[in-house]
């Protein structure tokens, strides 16, 4: 068996009856998921449909989740937003070891910071890169903490076409060298396709869709199925 098939035996995420309200309206009502480990899991739906509120809800940042809910994640969590949220008074990397610590700490840094194709920009202030530089940076600062599992809430989406494409290919790069579950939430259905193993449409605040992707087959069947399920006609690009 290969290592990746062996590691999607185990659930790296595990939802059940999650249910989350802002002023009596229900967000999130009662989801169930699973989502197996090593897996690379992207997240469709409209503004508002609860994207961020489910992600915000696995990475352990909301504390109001409501109703018989269970949720078991990683000990390991790293969570990549659209802004890199670099601190703009310390150096990238700085930035990088933000929280961590140990003699090896600097040399980890360093290392991510080569993977993400920042080598020799350690000591650059945040002002001095280029936004899709600054969206490296939040990357390497995430894989400086050897994540189980990678939450990234629309990280591309302030970022130009082609600076989109080539985060996208670094990205994917990053996972299949390092293989942490990932959970990455987008409005975009070609980004979710080029990228995930696996795409899920939010809908009412219930899973209406679950896909998984054959990379044998066309990609086009799959854009036609999760536009469909988001109420684009095909006609509309």
């Amino acid at each position: 068996m290969a290592p990746h098939t062996e590691q999607l035996t185990r659930s790296a995420v595990r939802l059940r009856g999650l249910t989350r309200s802002f002023g009596g309206r229900t967000v999130l009502d009662g989801i169930d998921l699973d989502i197996p480990a090593g897996q690379f899991t992207a997240l469709l739906g409209h503004s508002g449909s609860g994207k961020s509120t489910l992600l915000r809800a696995v990475a352990g940042l909301d504390h109001e989740v409501e109703g018989s809910g269970q949720l078991t994640a990683p000990e390991r969590v790293s969570v990549v937003f659209q802004d890199s949220r670099l601190l703009p008074w310390r150096r990238v990397l700085d930035n990088v070891l933000l929280g961590t610590e140990g003699k090896e700490a600097a040399a980890k840094g360093r290392e991510a910071l080569a993977e993400v194709g920042l080598k020799g920009r350690e000591r650059a202030w945040p002002s001095e890169l280029s936004g899709g530089e600054a969206q490296r940076a939040a990357l390497a600062r995430s894989l400086v903490r050897e994540p189980e599992l990678l939450l990234a809430d629309e990280p591309f989406g302030a970022l130009d076409a082609l600076t989109r494409i080539r985060m996208h290919g670094l990205l994917r790069e990053l996972w299949e060298r390092h293989r942490p579950s990932v959970l990455l939430v987008t409005h975009d259905v070609d980004e979710a396709v080029a990228l995930a193993e696996r795409v899920l449409v939010l809908e009412e605040g219930r899973i209406g869709v679950d896909v998984v992707i054959d990379r044998e087959r066309p990609r086009e069947e799959y854009r036609e199925v999760l536009l469909g399920a988001l109420g684009v006609t095909s006609d509309v690009r």
